[in-house]
């Protein structure tokens, strides 16, 4: 194997190594159902995820329950002799009609979820998401703060091959960036996302849902993290773009810091003076809102 095959692969394990820690804080060893996450849409999730779980299982056990009952009791050692009716009415019925009402039970409770999960009324904030080749652009709405958020150097010079660099000495490993997207905690946060080029896709594993960011459409979609699970100072929540997107693909990670809602101002305030939009009013900031609404009314 030669040298630029060994780096890269020792870039893949470290990647590899570090990436369940870091993408759903609350994951376990040896964990191996969903992880709740931090939001409303992921608690829904993982409710429906459960409720389907159990039916499932109900299903398992009655069905192979039966296989091995009838294997047992009427196999040919016993002396059993097969019946010799190929077709019952009354049977058939029973095996298309029950699966049907399973279905009807599953789809109430995901179709509820589905619902709640693109329900974006009554946000609290606004947050346009934009994905370019290969990073992402975040613009509060009626703040006029706007800025983009690319792999960190550190990463991005390690994962080259003869960087001479070793993955595991970079910090969170491909998946930081130069600048998060900060949110509060407690607030119902509306994004509307987008991209210029090709399709990208927004997906933070811990808040429960992924969304297409697609060239020409506007699409939504919100979250509202849990305040209860955000300590003093934020916390980190990391996620990535999950549609292929080009050769640097793998290299397009998303952090959001998530802050107390008490704390936000304060943030804001940080990334006003940062990244504020020169020459931004109140009157074009309040015209760009409706504008954004008018599109998404179409």
């Amino acid at each position: 194997m030669g040298r630029p095959m060994k780096n890269k692969l020792t870039a893949l394990l470290a990647a590899m190594a570090i990436t369940p820690t870091v993408w759903a804080n609350d994951i376990k060893p040896w964990q191996l159902n969903m992880t709740e996450g931090v939001t409303e849409v992921s608690r829904a999730v993982q409710n429906l995820h459960m409720t389907i779980f159990w039916i499932c299982t109900v299903i398992g056990v009655i069905v192979f329950g039966a296989m091995f009952y009838s294997m047992y009791k009427f196999r040919k050692s016993k002396g059993a002799v097969a019946a010799k009716w190929n077709h019952s009415t009354l049977a058939e019925t029973i095996w298309t009609v029950v699966p049907i009402l399973i279905l009807v039970v599953m789809a109430i409770p995901a179709t509820r979820v589905m619902y709640d999960m693109y329900d974006t009324g009554k946000a609290e904030m606004t947050v346009n998401i934009t994905g370019y080749q290969w990073l992402w652009e975040y613009e509060y709405q009626g703040e006029g703060v706007k800025f983009t958020s690319r792999l960190d150097r550190l990463s991005d010079r390690t994962r080259r091959l003869k960087s001479g660099l070793n993955p595991s000495d970079a910090e969170n490993y491909l998946l930081a960036v130069d600048n998060p997207l900060v949110l509060p905690a407690d607030t119902k946060i509306r994004f509307v996302l987008t991209a210029d080029d090709v399709i990208h896709a927004w997906w933070v594993p811990a808040f429960g849902f992924k969304q297409d960011a697609i060239p020409g459409f506007v699409n939504e979609a919100w979250t509202k993290v849990d305040g209860d699970k955000i300590p003093p100072g934020g916390r980190i929540f990391r996620g990535q773009c999950t549609e292929l997107c080009g050769k640097d693909h793998g290299f397009m990670p998303i952090v959001v810091k998530v802050v107390p809602k008490a704390e936000f101002a304060a943030q804001m305030a940080e990334l006003r003076t940062k990244f504020g939009t020169p020459g931004t009013t109140p009157a074009n900031i309040a015209a760009a809102a409706t504008a954004t609404d008018a599109v998404l009314q179409k």
